[in-house]
């Protein structure tokens, strides 16, 4: 029996009042392969990516995670996936170690295994020393790699990105891309929407949309 995709697109397609969002689009991303979606502005790349999502609906074709059409009503694929494509609502009186904590405890629970990968995480994006600070003493960068880790602690077989290199300089997206590929090899599924080089490098497979 050959496997099943992690997710994958049959002719997904998005057309709002007569202008085309999204062509036809299908390819499968296989468990534990890190893809890139890559195309100009407008090509229809946040578009798919919010399809997954169920925060935009298709006008034609599907999309599927585990060989099921998405519906992220159901708690088993909120479980299966995770993302960083829309904003994700932080706490302003509460420090980043305590945010990136209180997401793993709400998927693993109140452990100090569960605080242990919290710092794990935060260490390896290079925020250890600013574990204590809130996110409105952050950089722009510096908040980006955040709400990285808000994404990357948390338990999930796919997890979609819009431009996660986004406000980080070249050292910084070469850290991103080498994590992301680390866990891409430990079974993690990626979906990456980006302009930047260096993370397509990394990737096992590139869509290109437009």
């Amino acid at each position: 029996m050959s496997e099943v995709p992690a997710i994958a697109a049959e002719d997904a397609t998005v057309v709002l009042d007569g202008t085309t969002l999204l062509a036809p689009t299908t390819f499968e991303v296989m468990p534990g392969e890190f893809w890139c979606l890559t195309g100009s502005n407008g090509s229809g790349k946040t578009t798919l990516l919010r399809a997954f999502l169920g925060s935009r609906r298709l006008t034609g074709g599907a999309v599927l995670v585990r060989g099921e059409t998405v519906d992220m009503a159901r708690p088993r694929h909120r479980r299966l996936m995770a993302s960083l494509v829309e904003p994700i609502p932080v706490a302003r009186d509460m420090t980043i170690r305590e945010q990136v904590t209180l997401v793993a405890a709400s998927w693993y629970g109140n452990t100090t295994e569960t605080a242990e990968r919290a710092d794990e995480i935060i260490g390896r994006l290079g925020l250890t020393a600013l574990g204590t600070r809130f996110p409105s003493q952050l950089s722009s960068g510096q908040l980006q790699l955040f709400n990285l880790a808000l994404t990357l602690v948390r338990p999930a077989d796919v997890i979609l990105l819009d431009e996660p290199e986004r406000h980080l300089d070249t050292d910084r997206v070469d850290l991103v891309a080498a994590l992301l590929a680390e866990r891409a090899e430990q079974g993690t599924s990626f979906l990456v929407a980006t302009h930047e080089a260096g993370m397509v490098e990394a990737c096992d497979g590139v869509m290109e949309l437009g």
